[in-house]
């Protein structure tokens, strides 16, 4: 709880989508050294921001290396935990200040490997630093 004082936590994933198909070639990584992990596709329009101190190098430590899940495998975790995600949000007996805006997550488009995989394992994290199981 002190740690969420102290820590900002935003994720913001954002979607406006003018076609289904994904090209990762076209994709942009950015990582800082505030912990902010961007993932952008201008072609698509889809982004998403992982603004988290501590995320960067929970990814790099303790995540599954890429290739490890398949993409199937990921986008049906994803949609369970975005699912439970934006149950807890507004919900007056979940910690608001974890749950502070809901997740645009359509399973019918392809967001491709890489938007999944940030996306899972930044629940993992979330999960294990907040105490929380979604």
């Amino acid at each position: 709880m002190k740690k969420l004082l102290l820590i900002l936590v935003i994720i913001t994933f954002v979607i406006s989508c003018q076609t289904q198909k994904t090209n990762l070639d076209n994709s942009v990584v950015n990582s800082s050294k505030n912990d902010t992990i961007k993932i952008a596709n201008d072609e698509l329009e889809y982004e998403i921001i992982i603004i988290d101190a501590g995320f960067n190098s929970w990814l790099l430590g303790k995540a599954r290396p890429r290739g490890y899940f398949s993409e199937s495998f990921l986008e049906i975790k994803n949609q369970f935990l975005v699912s439970s995600w934006n149950s807890r949000v507004g919900q007056p007996n979940f910690n608001q200040n974890l749950y502070t805006m809901r997740i645009d997550y359509d399973p019918n488009i392809h967001y491709g490997y890489e938007v999944n995989y940030l996306l899972y394992n930044y629940f993992l994290y979330f999960q294990e630093a907040n105490r929380q199981r979604l």
